[in-house]
């Protein structure tokens, strides 16, 4: 009895004829050579092309678009060449049902909820222009020529200029342009991410949307330039220049100094002021933070006699943002300077019932809740990787009546969903929020009350 031949597994290198069927997480097309399973970066439902295969697994690989043979009949011309907003080739509503399935399929598939209760997802504000912080890379294009933009994806020796940034404001453009100009004129030499030589490594831009303040903050290696007249170049609120020796691409552990202004700029989010300094997390898109601190309020349900922690706290913004609402708020962060900047945020704005420490959320709970007392809402806003299950006993025990959990990432807020439901709590209600259109990132608040 003849066998069926299965396809042999391709080679890093071939290229494949395939057709999209789907999108995966992550926002990859999915296609099939053969029952061989391709995540093609660049592609979309519908699309025929042909693709390179870049990575090879035994149950998958991974593959680029040499060639778009036939485009998806939905498929739409970029505004501009932009290696962060792969998904502007889709149009907007599209890519408001992408999101809003993956966010249920992930807690159908991932969490075992049959009919999860995810809400529509709420629109961004702005669809372009929205990020408020932008981290350009140095590199130099075929023709030797300076250039400042971004990396594509998987690629980190690679730097792609961009004639126009559709992500940043206008204002964020021109000042990306005047530094890159400006550095061209100077002679000064990008950094190598093979030999490890030359100066300029990256330039990290901060726009307050609300206050129009700006932070240029010029990464090099050690060396020297004429610091002043850059600063002066850049025209910004705050200019600061950090120099480190580290063979990786990296903006932390840096040794900075102010060239001009202040170390931080002011950014408001509703009635609240916050200063933001450079390592600061702050949400991205100011337009859409009010959104989904808006929907963490309402899924907090706070009458005003309420204690809230505020686990991975951040800078503040979340828990302050609860504080009016609240008794208390007691904010627990690992980064220290962020735990700095938000005991000066609370003093910002004369919020006096919230108070925030340093501490690693797996040996601090118990601790906390020894000095503060039982929590009746408890906020997570964890990193894309979600909850360790050792933080999730820590939040069990807790034993709050009210979870809010704010995600970055539904593949792992489901399994941690599915984790505080077996001990005890409801997924009430899931709110994705689009905090980053024309990209397949997606934010979500879910409630989880018992």
């Amino acid at each position: 009895m003849a066998h069926a031949e299965t396809a042999p597994r391709p080679s890093v290198g071939d290229e494949l004829d395939v057709v999209v069927e789907s999108l995966a997480h992550g926002g990859r097309g999915v296609a099939r050579s053969g029952g061989y399973v391709l995540f093609v970066h660049g592609a979309i439902p519908g699309d025929r092309v042909r693709a390179r295969v870049v990575k090879r697994k035994r149950s998958y690989g991974e593959a680029r678009v040499a060639e778009l043979l036939e485009p998806a009949p939905d498929r739409i011309e970029p505004r501009a060449a932009h290696p962060g907003a792969s998904w502007q080739v889709l149009p907007y509503e599209r890519q408001l049902e992408e999101k809003q399935h993956q966010v249920v399929d992930a807690l159908e598939r991932i969490g075992g909820f049959e009919q999860p209760p995810v809400d529509p997802i709420v629109p961004a504000v702005e669809q372009w222009h929205y990020r408020n912080k932008l981290e350009y890379s140095f590199g130099y294009d075929e023709d030797g020529r300076l250039v400042l933009g971004f990396h594509p994806p998987g690629s980190w020796r690679e730097v792609v200029d961009v004639e126009e940034d559709v992500l940043a404001s206008a204002a964020v453009d021109a000042l990306r342009t005047r530094v890159r100009d400006w550095c061209e004129e100077e002679g000064l030499s990008a950094y190598d991410r093979d030999s490890h030589g030359g100066f300029l490594r990256n330039l990290v831009v901060r726009e307050g949307r609300r206050t129009g303040q700006l932070q240029a903050r010029l990464v090099t290696s050690p060396g020297d330039f004429r610091a002043a007249h850059f600063a002066e170049a850049a025209d910004a609120q705050s200019v600061i220049w950090s120099t480190t020796a580290n063979v990786a691409e990296v903006t932390r552990d840096t040794d900075d100094r102010i060239l001009s202004g202040a170390d931080a700029i002011e950014e408001r989010v509703g009635p609240l002021r916050f200063s933001i300094s450079p390592d600061a997390f702050f949400q991205t898109n100011t337009e859409m933070a009010e959104r989904l601190y808006s929907v963490a309020g309402d899924f907090a349900g706070l009458t005003g006699s309420e204690r809230v922690f505020d686990l991975f706290c951040g800078i503040g913004t979340i828990g302050l943002s609860l504080a009016a609402q609240a008794k208390e708020v007691w904010g627990v962060e690992i980064v220290e300077p962020a735990v700095a900047d938000a005991i000066a945020n609370a003093e910002l704005n004369g919020i006096e019932n919230a108070r925030f420490f340093a501490g690693d959320i797996r040996t601090a709970a118990r601790p906390l809740v020894e000095q503060a007392g039982q929590p009746d809402v408890v906020v997570v806003d964890p990193p894309r990787a979600g909850l360790s299950q050792k933080i999730v006993r820590r939040i069990i025990e807790m034993e709050a009546r009210r979870i809010v959990y704010v995600s970055c990432n539904p593949t792992t807020l489901a399994p941690n969903a599915r984790q505080l439901v077996e001990a005890g709590w409801t997924l009430q209600r899931v709110q994705p929020v689009d905090m980053f259109p024309q990209t397949p990132h997606i934010e979500c608040v879910a409630l989880l009350a018992r």
